[in-house]
This record gives structure tokens, C-alpha cells and sequence, in this order.
């Protein structure tokens, strides 16, 4: 789960909309009541002009289809000119709705050029079904995001309808997810885009229930196989510290970053995170969390050796400024109603399939974060959650019997989804995939943003020719 101080800039972060979907359909101007029409909002935001949307009714539970329904929220924005087909687009999180992609279409349209690009939201995230009903609704005190007292009325509601709360699961939004595409795919060329949890989710459809038809498979960010110890979330500080500390020691190895700072960058770190007084300048008191979260921007990840140097020398305009870039980053993804990353989901799939260890105290965090100089917040969120967990299933750590050409897309600077963890998760996938890695020398997470032109070269590659670039790619 990504600390909610942030939760809108690290990581890269509807009522009205899906009501007047149901007014136009109601109006005859959807030839089903699950079909695409006119989006609302497109008219009041540049950046969804021309969208279609639709509202796709799915079982809570697929064991179960009789008992209650849920609405997946899914929006399409048609090719410019003749469609060669379909380019679904899976969001990451667990908790981020599609509106992460909204502020990326131009990178996405230049590496699937003449594709439809279709955006579901996950069950529990942005317009489609929420798990917290009442206090996720549009119209609540908070709007999607939660505030003030709606915190514990939420919790409470999912500890109460434990049922409801437990049939949020990946293998339920892969079956969602598989729903959708057969419903609105229609046979055509379709391609199929997964980015950090994404990748996890894409990787569930393919083993439980694999669509008719699916040309090629991009993942960007590929999370480490879901049985390792190593790299789930109670170990997110330690996959985080080794890139801040490989981006000190490229500043160590270059004698102009180190003469600028007068020392070794890792003491001056070090030295930060000891002083109390020094730390309680950078927002939150909290060094290493902030410092870890400049390491998902090439830009401002560059930029901490010079943050270091100034507060060293009682100069805090560098840090200022990259403050100020920080939030402006996240802003743009924070823009559009369904955008609040949903706390609920992230708690309960957290909890359940991404946390190996479940008897996690906030002693152990401490004790192991007192090791690092950069730090995540994930795994103090993950202490005390295993209530709302639900029994992880038959396909937990399960891989694909067969797949398409895949793509796998991965920095080697990655913070949150390592280089080694992608490459044992590879190691995992049927050979006669054709499973083609392309690493982004420096590239950190979700290398659709962070890296855009060498994902438009890498993507529109693979899409051609069903292989990766031979030229490597760095940032």
C-alpha cells in the first residue's frame, strides 16, 4: 500500500459519470445496456474528449453468479481513423483505477499506433463497484477518497460484511477482466497492456481464464513471482534502500557530485537521517521516506545530491523545489474523479496475496528500517491487516499453461518491482512464449511514465515484429 502522504505523486496516481450512462442508455442510444456511449466528463475534460464509456454488470462471486452483482466501469477511446484493433490497458496498484493512463495517451497512441485504447477500472477502484458502499460513493464527505470518520465506518463495514469484503480478490478481478474482453473485443486483433500489479492480474486471467483471442502481451514492471519471501511487500524498505544507495554510490564514483557535497553522498545521507533537527526540515520529519519516493522520477531521483548538498550547507531551496516537482508530478494523475487510490482494495489484496509475512509487528519494521537510509512505507501499513485477508486460493503462485508473445518491460533501477525479481518470474513462464525482456538501463518503475521513449520503441516493436528492440535503451 503506498503511504497515503504521497499516495498521489509516488507512485503514480462517479456516481454522475455511470448516472448518465444509464440515462443514455435508458434513452435508447446504446443498442444493449451494456454498451459504449457518450462519456459525460468528455465534454469537460480535454483529455477524455471522444471517449465512450460503459458500465458492464459481472457476479460478485463467479462461484456463486446468483447472488449479488457488481458494475465494472470500463472507457474507450477510439483510433483516429480505421481501428486495427483493440489495446486493453490493465492499472497497477492494487487500488488505482484506470484514470492512471488518462495523462499518458500520447505515448500509448505512438506505440500502438491505430489501436483502440479500452480502460477498465478494477472491481473496488474508480467508477466501478466499491467495497466501501457508502463511504467511497462520489457523493460521501471525501467523494472516491476517504476522510474523517469515514476511515472507521468503512472498516467497519468490511469487517461486518466479511463475505462481500472477501470476494475482492485478483482471481475474481482476472474473471472480470476476461468478461470484459470477450464482451467487447468481438474477435479482433486485441493486445493486452499490464503495468506493475497489473502485471500480476494479467498473469491471474492467463492462468484461470484465458481469453479466446490475444495477440501479444506487454508487462511493464513484472512483479516477482507471488511464492518468493524476497521481494513481497514486508520487504519493500529493502528493495527500495538498494536503489537509493546505488544512486549514492553513482554520485560517490563521479568526483564532481562528490567534491559539490564534500564528503561520500552515503554519509551525507547518513548523516541527514541521524540529525533530528535536519530532518525535521524535509516534509513529513521523515528523510528516508521522502528521499525514497524521489527514486520513481529519473529527474528528481538525479536531483538528490544536490538536495543533500544544500541542507548540509542550511540551504533548503533545493529541497524546496523538489518538493514543489514532487506534487506537481502526481498532480496530473490526481486530476479526474475516479482518480483516489482506493485504501480498502489495497488492505484487503495486500493482506492476502502480496504480504508473506502476516505476523509482521511494527517492532520488526522499525527494527529493519533503522538499517536503511531510504525506506517505503508499505510495510508498517501491512501490520495489523490480516483480518480483512481472505484465503488465498488454488491459483495463487500458479503460472499460465500457455502465452502469446510477451513483452516484458523493466528498469533496472526499479524500486518497487525489481530486476532480479522480474527475471525469476520470467524464469516461471512457459518457455515456448517467446518471453522477450528489455531492460531500461536506469529506468525505474512503470517505464510507460518514467520512460516514455523508450517505451514507445520497445512496444511498437514488439508489435510489428512480435520481438524486442536488439538496440538497449537507457535514461
Amino acid at each position: 500500500m503506498k503511504c497515503p502522504t504521497f499516495a498521489a505523486v509516488v507512485a503514480i496516481w462517479g456516481a454522475l459519470v455511470l448516472g448518465g450512462l444509464a440515462h443514455a442508455s435508458e434513452k435508447g442510444t446504446a443498442t444493449r445496456a451494456d454498451g459504449f456511449v457518450g462519456c459525460p466528463d468528455a465534454k469537460e475534460d480535454t483529455a477524455l474528449a471522444g471517449s465512450l464509456c460503459a458500465r458492464f454488470s459481472a457476479p460478485l462471486d463467479y462461484a456463486d453468479p446468483s447472488r449479488e452483482q457488481i458494475e465494472l466501469f470500463v472507457r474507450k477511446f477510439p483510433a483516429p481513423g480505421r481501428s486495427a484493433g483493440q489495446v486493453w490497458l490493465v492499472a497497477g496498484g492494487p487500488g488505482e483505477s484506470g484514470a492512471s493512463f488518462y495523462p499518458l495517451l500520447k505515448t500509448l497512441r505512438a506505440a500502438f499506433p491505430g489501436y483502440d485504447l479500452l480502460v477498465p477500472d478494477h472491481r473496488g477502484t474508480g467508477f466501478s463497484s466499491r467495497l466501501c458502499q457508502k463511504e467511497e460513493a462520489a457523493d460521501s464527505e471525501g467523494g472516491a477518497a476517504l476522510e474523517g470518520a469515514e476511515w472507521a465506518t468503512c472498516f467497519e463495514a468490511l469487517e461486518s460484511d466479511s463475505k462481500r469484503t472477501r470476494a475482492f480478490t485478483i482471481t475474481h478481478s482476472a474473471h472480470d477482466l476476461r468478461a470484459l474482453m470477450e464482451r467487447y473485443s468481438a474477435g479482433r486483433k486485441t493486445w493486452l497492456y499490464g503495468v506493475s500489479y497489473g502485471t500480476q492480474l494479467v498473469l491471474r486471467m492467463m492462468t484461470v481464464a484465458p481469453p479466446r483471442r490475444l495477440d501479444g502481451i506487454v508487462l511493464d514492471s513484472l512483479v516477482p513471482p507471488e511464492t518468493t519471501e524476497q521481494w513481497d511487500l514486508s520487504h519493500r524498505s529493502a528493495v527500495v534502500d538498494e536503489v537509493g544507495r546505488a544512486v549514492l554510490a553513482h554520485c560517490d564514483a563521479d568526483p564532481g557530485c562528490r567534491a559539490r557535497l564534500g564528503d561520500s553522498a552515503v554519509t551525507a545521507m547518513q548523516g541527514l537521517v541521524d540529525d533530528p533537527k535536519v530532518s525535521a526540515a524535509v516534509p513529513g520529519g521523515r528523510p528516508k521516506l521522502f528521499f525514497g519516493a524521489l527514486l520513481d522520477s529519473p529527474e528528481l531521483r538525479a536531483r538528490i545530491p544536490l538536495v543533500l548538498s544544500g541542507l548540509r550547507g542550511g540551504d533548503l531551496e533545493p529541497l524546496r523545489k523538489v518538493e514543489q516537482d514532487l506534487e506537481a508530478l502526481g498532480d496530473q494523475f490526481g486530476r479526474f474523479p475516479q482518480s483516489s487510490l482506493s485504501i480498502p482494495l489495497v488492505s484487503v489484496i495486500s493482506a492476502s496475496e502480496n504480504n508473506a509475512r502476516p505476523g509482521l509487528t511494527q517492532a520488526q519494521v522499525e527494527a529493519e528500517a533503522a538499517r536503511f537510509l531510504f525506506v517505503s512505507s508499505l510495510p508498517g501499513q501491512l501490520v495489523g491487516r490480516t483480518s480483512l485477508a481472505y484465503p488465498r486460493d488454488e491459483w495463487f503462485g500458479r503460472s499460465p499453461a500457455t502465452l502469446p508473445p510477451v513483452l516484458v518491460l523493466q528498469g533496472d533501477m526499479d524500486p518497487k518491482t525489481p530486476l532480479a525479481g522480474a527475471q525469476a518470474h520470467i524464469r516461471l513462464l512457459p518457455e515456448a512464449a517467446g518471453v522477450n525482456l528489455f531492460t531500461v538501463k536506469g529506468g525505474p518503475h512503470f517505464l510507460l511514465f518514467t520512460a516514455p521513449d523508450c517505451f514507445k520503441a520497445a512496444v511498437s516493436t514488439f508489435v510489428q515484429k512480435r520481438r524486442a528492440p536488439r538496440a538497449a535503451c537507457s535514461i
